[in-house]
């Protein structure tokens, strides 16, 4: 027997736990969320500290991309959260919302509804900031953000006045106005612990909401497509499986396992199709296409002259975002980020020294311009995806990764940094060339984990969503997640997920 909803979710990750809460405010409107993870209980989830361990537990769904040519031919770990809560059960923690110029390509694709103006309305209800709204944030929402003080590093106080000293702006955080310029970084922390989406949005009080079902540890194996509607979803569970139907189907399984549902129910490219032997039911030949990433390089490691202290925040406490052209200018839109981690951070393959007794210059760059692809291995889904996401593939991406690199040590090298300065061990001092430059960022780039852009919304015929993320080609389902995302914005993108979901959530209220 079909179960049946007015609202069914697929993916009970950070846009999901958005569109249950707040689709589910209406006690006539029955809701499923369905997710193919089981809630947390691994301790280490809670530790903010923890993260960087995460990877690869029974939670992450553990994919990996292609060879990449220009990043030495390596082989890039994605972790993804296969679990409620999703992949902000496994991130850095770190909330920035973007700079304004991101949105003007989302306000081209999508009209005023995807302008900044309206998406700062939506950050601002997901937002629960300890000072007043009057600044520009939100204070009210589910979502509690940290602003440290105190608690930053001394490692992370000098590398900010390093950046302060060639004119670089000092900002309160880099949600209350201008974005180049450094600062401690915005946390999703609540009472010192990882505050989770699922933590924020589905508390014992939302689940126990008569007209809201979670279902857990089902995945979805495919939906079935009857001309211009999916009047089914198949969901497997061992060797069992059970089928799910609602008026509205919102996709909410994430950047990578998204496009490979809608892939392989028989969505997408024809050709792409025809070679992972799937039958092509609804011609969509751009799902899967558009995928970004940002990229840092692990990294431009120091080793210190005196012992630094454990982080008593995440690690990674303070973002610095940079105009290239003109360090000074804090109106600028950056194109490249440096963030300071204050213990040794490498890529594999990369030796690193002890714990407390190195720091870390991450850099990348902010609006990458090569575009990769996600297409299905087969018509199974467990069979692994092919994941390319074309790191490096452009010369704007190795030029200005080069020119972040310079920034970074720059900063590493300033008076500033004299007090915890003992040697640089990454690159290394003898690391001078454009060409010794490039070969380390090829060894040492590695995933951000900000993978968007498969299912790009846009008023063009060939987007793969319309500016209302319903899906071209069927009239009831949505996809709402970072899939739609149709050019990446400067920084993390969970906030900008949860903000995606509460700007939908709002419009279908309108």
């Amino acid at each position: 027997m079909t179960q049946n909803f007015d609202v069914l979710i697929i993916g009970a990750g950070s846009a999901g736990c958005v569109i249950a809460n707040r689709m589910s405010a209406d006690p006539n409107c029955s809701v499923g969320l369905i997710e193919a993870g089981e809630f947390p209980s691994d301790p280490d989830i809670k530790d903010p500290l923890k993260w960087p361990a995460l990877a690869g537990r029974d939670f992450d769904w553990a994919y990996q991309t292609t060879p990449q040519a220009f990043t030495a031919d390596r082989i890039h770990d994605w972790p993804r959260g296969r679990i409620v809560g999703g992949s902000s059960c496994m991130h850095a923690m770190a909330h920035v919302r973007g700079h304004r110029d991101d949105y003007l390509a989302w306000h081209q694709a999508g009209g005023d509804q995807w302008s900044f103006d309206t998406m700062l309305e939506a950050f601002k209800r997901s937002e629960k900031f300890p000072i007043p709204e009057a600044v520009g944030h939100g204070y009210d929402g589910p979502l509690d953000i940290y602003l440290p003080s105190d608690d930053v590093s001394p490692v992370a106080r000098a590398f900010m006045a390093a950046g302060n000293a060639l004119g670089v702006s000092q900002l309160r955080d880099h949600n209350s106005g201008p974005l180049a310029g450094t600062a401690p970084n915005s946390l999703s922390l609540r009472n010192g612990q990882r505050l989770s989406v699922a933590d924020a949005y589905l508390t014992p009080e939302i689940r126990a909401r008569q007209n809201l079902t979670l279902i857990t540890g089902w995945e979805i194996d495919r939906l079935r497509i009857d001309g211009r509607q999916a009047v089914e979803v198949v969901a497997t569970r061992d060797n069992e499986t059970r089928a799910l139907s609602a008026n509205q189907i919102v996709l909410c399984a994430g950047t990578v396992s998204t496009p490979l549902l809608l892939m392989r129910s028989g969505i997408g490219d024809p050709t792409v199709l025809a070679q992972a032997g799937i039958t092509c039911r609804v011609d969509n030949a751009q799902i899967g296409a558009n995928l970004q990433d940002h990229l840092l390089a692990l990294g431009n490691v120091y080793r210190s002259a005196k012992p630094v202290p454990p982080s008593r925040l995440q690690h990674s406490e303070s973002l610095m975002y940079l105009n290239s052209e003109d360090l000074t200018r804090s109106d600028a839109s950056p194109d490249v980020v440096l963030a300071c981690v204050v213990a040794p951070s490498v890529a594999p393959g990369l030796a690193a020294p002890p714990y407390g007794a190195a720091y870390t210059i991450l850099c990348g760059v902010t609006h990458p311009s090569s575009r990769g692809r996600i297409i299905p291995g087969g018509p199974d889904r467990r069979t692994a995806p092919l994941i390319d996401p074309h790191y490096l593939e452009t010369e704007y991406d190795r030029t200005t990764f080069r020119k972040a690199l310079k920034l970074a040590r720059t900063i590493g090298h300033h008076s500033a940094m004299d007090e915890w300065r003992d040697v640089e061990v990454l690159p290394g001092v003898d690391i001078t060339s454009d060409e010794a430059m490039d070969a380390f960022i090829a060894r040492a780039a590695s995933t951000h984990h900000h993978p968007c852009g498969t299912c790009r919304m846009g008023n063009d015929a060939a987007a793969v969503v319309d500016p209302d993320l319903r899906l071209n080609g069927l009239e009831n389902v949505f996809v709402v997640d970072a899939s739609i995302i149709p050019r990446i914005p400067s920084g993390p993108i969970n906030a900008l997920v949860v903000a995606i979901a509460e700007n939908w959530a709002a419009h279908q209220h309108a």
